[in-house]
């Protein structure tokens, strides 16, 4: 262990791992917690972040496999114990440029982004419930705002995420389990590196990953990152169609 203050949590549980924001998160939590189960279908990448870790422990698996998830899950209970916080960060985004509309594009985001958190969370929504203990993060978006150009496949999974999380939290709140929903703004991974438009705020991976980890260490329901933008998209939420729709043709679809 290092001299870092330890974190509240025993053992926790990172998919969507061996990149962007789950890996950093990662590597935050490597030595503040006992045990920072990794998982992500990348084992290579999994592995070598385990090689040079001192309490990461990789679990490869595919979150669209929901055997495999339980499989999984139970391996990481049976080997470090009970799991006292599971950050969901897996996705995968693909631009819709109309008029090609490729349903297949639509479903594999939807098993990804949205059927691959849920296959986790039947797993660990059971058994925090019933110790009453736990805490459990989604990483979504600002994307699930409000529609945006581009983004339908990718933005409709993540406002499905922010509906089920708000669906969710009363009931797991009353039990004693935390929820948060983590809707970031753009941030520097390998995910957003592929797009061909402008960033605002575009945040560096690691101080994306410090903003979270203080949301999570504060139990917020709602973390966001850079400020700047995310307000701005918040307020966006707020605008009649009409207003929203002309600002979106005007400044979002030039050439």
């Amino acid at each position: 262990m290092t001299d870092t203050p330890a974190l509240p949590w025993r053992t926790a549980w990172i998919v969507g791992a061996s990149s962007g924001l789950g890996a950093a998160l990662a590597k935050l939590l490597d030595g503040r917690v006992e045990t920072v189960a990794i998982s992500a279908r990348s084992a290579d990448n999994l592995n070598a972040m385990q090689e040079a870790s001192q309490t990461l422990i990789a679990y490869p698996l595919d979150i669209t496999d929901a055997n495999a998830v339980a499989r999984c899950y139970q391996d990481i209970e049976d080997k470090a114990g009970k799991i006292d916080l599971v950050v969901l960060s897996a996705g995968t985004w693909e631009m819709v440029l109309p008029p090609d509309i490729d349903p297949e594009v639509f479903k594999s985001s939807m098993d990804v982004n949205f059927m691959g958190v849920v296959n986790v969370l039947a797993q660990v929504v059971p058994d925090m419930m019933r110790r009453e203990a736990g805490q459990i993060a989604i990483i979504s978006s600002v994307a699930g705002y409000r529609g945006l150009p581009k983004a339908a496949a990718y933005g409709s999974t993540k406002a499905a995420l922010i509906n089920v999380a708000e669906s969710l939290h009363p009931e797991l709140a009353a039990k004693g389990v935390t929820l948060s929903i983590v809707n970031p703004g753009f941030v520097d991974t390998p995910m957003t590196a592929v797009n061909d438009f402008p960033m605002p705020f575009l945040m560096p991976v690691d101080d994306a990953a410090q903003r979270l980890l203080r949301g999570l260490e504060r139990k917020a329901y709602e973390i966001t990152f850079p400020r700047r933008f995310t307000w701005a998209m918040k307020l966006m939420r707020r605008l009649p169609n009409a207003v929203y729709f002309w600002i979106v043709r005007t400044f979002m679809l030039r050439p």
